[in-house]
């Protein structure tokens, strides 16, 4: 049994979906632009556009986005949950392209850390702001 209110558990999980959606939709519109079918892809981007505004309505009525401080303690907890834990043992569990695929992700993941680390500490030292190259 979930230790979340019914409410917030199910916006979550709306959250989630849209989310992923945003995602294949995002998908969806690179393989139509290559493909040459930019009409078709700028449809796919809309469309994703939209769930990507949903999402965020559920997420924020979910309670999860809060001041900038606790953000971006979240965002750096999360990141380093997966590039620590999650994918490693992903990476484990696979093999051939699938393990290329997430070890490659494992190097993205420390390289967003590291940014969300820069951003805490560029965020720490100024007036409420950063810059967006920080």
């Amino acid at each position: 049994m979930s230790r979340l209110p019914r409410a917030q558990e199910h916006l979550k999980t709306a959250f989630i979906a849209e989310a992923e959606k945003a995602a294949l939709y995002r998908a969806f519109a690179v393989r139509a632009e290559r493909d040459g079918q930019s009409n078709l892809a700028a449809n796919w981007r809309q469309l994703a556009a939209d769930k990507d505004a949903r999402a965020v309505a559920q997420i924020e009525a979910a309670g999860q986005v809060r001041d900038a401080a606790k953000n971006l303690a979240a965002a750096i907890a999360q990141e380093s949950y997966q590039e620590n834990l999650l994918y490693p043992k992903m990476v484990r569990e696979v093999d051939g392209v699938a393990a290329e695929v997430l070890q490659a992700t494992i190097v993205a993941l420390a390289g967003d850390r590291e940014r969300l680390e820069e951003l805490r500490r560029a965020f720490n030292s100024s007036q409420g702001d950063v810059a967006e190259s920080a």
